[in-house]
């Protein structure tokens, strides 16, 4: 979420009643006032509006942990992202651009593909039409990507661990169709491969709060002077939450859709 402070508890010395904060909640974000832990909020720079603020947590929250802490994303490296239109998708993308990094895609159609190279992807893949192993191994000259983020899992989880490259990194963030799958692990050994994952929700406040602080210090001057500003696909009033959920369950939307409370 984001907004301005209304007041802060005892002990709370950074913020101040009036100041622009944005935060990552363990939930409570659909609603005109919510209680913030301190230590998750970040001041919402200048030059920043409160809409694309409220587009960084937790995706780039979520994004920075698994594609650049956990699988160490590199300059120069090649990175699959899975659902190149979804705020994660876009969130990496951009991130990964701006870094110097090289990102692939897939997406579920050509239109979807098509906007996803305009937001920086050196190519995208319909997953629809195309076996994207091949085509992927293909656009890297037969080595495969160093990087892959998926949030698919299911069938997805064996053709990963075939395309990615030598030494390469897996990171798991979500099983849209499945955490089970009957797998060849071999490609791990003869790889040597890294395949992590972690869910942000059930962490504690205290890696919570380590992460904000490394948000604030690496990718907020990513966001404001490397071209990593979030992407907002659309807004709606609380009161049309529902017509914002069935955008995001039809998979019609490119980037970030946020809430605007009653005062916005």
């Amino acid at each position: 979420l984001s907004g301005e402070v209304l007041e802060c508890g005892p002990g709370v010395t950074r913020f101040a009643p009036g100041d622009r904060v944005m935060a990552l909640v363990a939930g409570g974000a659909y609603a005109e006032e919510a209680i913030v832990q301190a230590d998750v909020a970040l001041p919402v720079p200048e030059g920043l509006s409160m809409t694309e603020a409220a587009g960084i947590p937790e995706t780039y929250f979520t994004v920075w942990s698994n594609l650049f802490i956990r699988a160490g994303l590199q300059p120069g490296e090649t990175a699959l992202i899975h659902g190149g239109t979804s705020g994660i998708g876009v969130t990496a993308t951009l991130l990964a651009r701006a870094i110097g990094a090289e990102v692939i895609t897939t997406c579920g159609s050509d239109e979807k593909c098509r906007a996803s190279e305009k937001l920086g992807a050196t190519a995208s893949v319909n997953y629809r039409d195309t076996d994207f192993v091949a085509a992927v191994r293909e656009l890297t000259g037969g080595k495969g990507p160093e990087v892959i983020v998926d949030m698919v899992g299911g069938p997805y989880m064996q053709r990963n661990l075939d395309l990615v490259a030598e030494d390469g990194r897996i990171a798991q963030i979500a099983f849209q169709q499945g955490s089970r799958a009957e797998m060849d692990m071999g490609p791990v050994l003869f790889k040597r491969l890294t395949v992590c994952g972690s869910t942000l929700r059930a962490r504690p406040l205290a890696m919570k709060a380590e992460l904000a602080r490394e948000i604030e210090a690496k990718v907020l001057p990513l966001i404001l002077e490397k071209g990593a500003r979030p992407i907002i696909d659309s807004t709606f009033p609380l009161n049309r939450v529902q017509d914002a959920h069935a955008r995001l369950e039809a998979s019609a939307h490119t980037g970030k859709i946020v809430l605007l409370n009653s005062a916005d």
